[in-house]
């Protein structure tokens, strides 16, 4: 059952690095749905896959996991409520719930306590 659950870690943290490369092969068309246009989804695109990084090695991963729920509290705030007052809320929803689960790796699995204490 353990190595079962052992596998959540990298099925939570792989999507972020896919999220991230594509965020660089599809900047043009995403820049006009991001305030601050193509520059920021360049810098979304980065913070997606050092996230991803650091929850796969380990390393600074409580900030990392931090830091990633709140960027996805932005797009939540910037991007989805927008969308949601319009009638689509599958977006919101969807950045809601990987920010909650951010929080729970924090809190639960992160192995680096170092930047942010216990």
């Amino acid at each position: 059952m353990n190595s079962i659950l052992g596998l959540g870690k990298y099925l939570f943290a792989i999507p972020f690095a896919v999220f991230g490369i594509r965020h660089f092969m599809y900047a043009d068309a995403m820049a006009g749905w991001t305030p601050g246009g193509a520059p920021m989804v360049y810098v979304s695109g980065v913070a997606l896959i050092a996230a991803a990084a650091s929850m796969l090695l380990g390393k600074y991963d409580k900030l990392a996991t931090v830091l990633l729920a709140v960027m996805l509290l932005v797009f939540v705030g910037f991007l989805h409520v927008p969308a949601a007052m319009k009638g689509d809320w599958t977006n919101l929803l969807k950045d809601l719930s990987l920010a909650g689960a951010a929080l729970m790796y924090a809190k639960t699995s992160a192995k680096d306590s170092s930047i942010i204490g216990e």
